[in-house]
């Protein structure tokens, strides 16, 4: 047999792909693709998995490894990946868009323009995501891999998008290169996002000058690393909250 029997009463169920609607009714281009590229030949895509088939993964290579592509929030992972982890190692898939290409259309689907994005990813970006589930990098057997993309979004100017966008929908995101990547295997890859504070303590600020990343991402950093047992809180100097690393006893 292909992959590991389950261990409580049954098997791996390979469903029917992008003939079957679990998981797939919803997926943009960029999803798909991913989950394919990281499933791998000889892997399957969109397998059933846990006790009595309780959840739906992205894939399962062929190698026995679990592969989840969240572009988003890590919240609606943590049910899932808890539950799992304990029977196969997981490795979830999360897109730093590195760079972005738009395709406009009108109502009717005609082209408009193209332009490219000015926004880059970086690596900081996890925890815009990550803040929503703080601690699942410490569940063991559980890696996440960033992965620096290259997309094409095309939008349609149908007046049903965000007011942001001017009412600009977005239908589709596309996968056009995977340039890189980075894996984070446990608490103590994290530590590579603090290393060059020289100073102790230090606040949200401190770490968003050094890091040129905004101040409300220096404080979602900073709560995941808490979390996640990398700095500790200290007390306040003035309206700002102190933070200190926690070096590994001797």
């Amino acid at each position: 047999m292909l992959f590991p029997m389950h261990p409580y009463e049954n098997e791996w169920i390979p469903l029917k792909g992008y003939d079957n609607p679990i998981g797939t009714v919803r997926e943009s281009s960029l999803h798909r693709d991913l989950k394919i590229h990281y499933t791998g030949k000889g892997g399957i895509i969109e397998v059933s998995t846990g006790y009595k088939g309780k959840y739906v993964c992205d894939g399962i290579t062929k190698t026995g490894e679990i592969i989840e592509v969240q572009i988003g929030s890590f919240g609606p992972l943590k049910d899932k990946v808890t539950h799992i982890a304990p029977m196969n190692p997981i490795r979830i898939i999360h897109p730093i868009i590195m760079q972005k290409y738009i395709e406009v259309y009108d109502a009717e689907n005609t082209w408009c323009y193209s332009r490219k994005s000015p926004r880059k990813g970086t690596i900081w970006d996890l925890f815009t995501s990550l803040v929503y589930a703080p601690e699942i990098p410490l569940i063991p057997r559980l890696t996440i891999e960033l992965a620096m993309v290259v997309i094409k979004q095309q939008r349609r100017q149908d007046g049903w998008g965000s007011w942001r966008r001017k009412g600009i929908s977005i239908i589709d995101t596309q996968l056009i290169a995977v340039q890189d990547s980075r894996i984070l295997s446990g608490k103590d890859d994290y530590t590579i996002f603090l290393p060059f504070l020289a100073l102790e303590p230090f606040t949200s600020r401190d770490l968003g000058n050094i890091a040129r990343i905004t101040p409300s991402l220096a404080r979602k950093t900073l709560y995941v690393l808490t979390r996640l047992g990398i700095v500790k809180r200290l007390a306040k100097k003035g309206n700002a909250l102190l933070y200190t690393r926690i070096r590994p006893k001797p």
